[in-house]
């Protein structure tokens, strides 16, 4: 039996490396600024289902942390679903990030060597222009900013046609607040040198 999903919304990141990432624009085969990228990218689902399941509103953040050149893999991996969330739409959560999935995060499964499960805490994600936040209590507060485009008033500078599970085009943020602590990975930088981005995202796949 084959189930047909589609998810549309918005995505925000940050990670422990120093504006601008190097991992992007080199396709990660550039090394992190540290011996390791520690990284949670955060998704809230406007409009989507899985099945006849309907996936509406529902927020969930990846957190991974990999070696300083995230292509040689071996990566620490795990999800943290919204506690508002249904089971149901959980473990679809969990479905369309698996390898071969579709569109969207599967396609970073194959990195991953220690996958640490799945936690249900309660999400706030906040998108106001170029501000976007998002906050797990003792786990996860991001706060990115994005860098003003000067020749297009009230848009952001962007770096396009990227690898990125989340869009192919993306805009240039800095983080001004970095704290993850969850799944054995743990980081905090306020400095606001930590790279960040935000972008919609729309995605489609199937699974047998």
């Amino acid at each position: 039996m084959t189930t047909k999903w589609a998810a549309s919304g918005e995505y925000m990141e940050a990670c422990s490396c120093n504006f601008l990432c190097p991992c992007i624009p080199k396709n990660m085969t550039q090394p992190a600024t540290h011996d390791f990228c520690k990284v949670a990218l955060s998704f809230e689902i406007i409009k989507g289902h899985f099945g006849d399941l309907s996936l509406d509103q529902v927020r969930w953040i990846f957190v991974a942390q990999s070696k300083a050149l995230m292509s040689d893999g071996e990566w620490i991996g795990g999800l943290i679903v919204d506690s508002s969330a249904t089971e149901q739409q959980a473990s679809a959560i969990a479905a369309i990030c698996q390898p071969g999935a579709g569109e969207g995060p599967s396609a970073l499964a194959p990195l991953i060597s220690d996958f640490r499960g799945i936690e249900r805490h309660p999400i706030d994600f906040v998108k106001e222009g170029g501000t976007v936040s998002v906050k797990v209590d003792g786990a996860i507060e991001q706060v990115v900013e994005g860098v003003a485009s000067l020749s297009k008033e009230g848009e952001y500078v962007t770096i396009d046609n990227v690898f990125h599970p989340s869009n192919s085009r993306l805009s240039l943020a800095s983080a001004l607040k970095n704290f993850i602590k969850v799944f054995g990975i743990d980081w905090e930088d306020n400095s606001g040198t930590n790279n960040g981005h935000f972008a919609p995202f729309a995605w489609q796949g199937e699974i047998t």
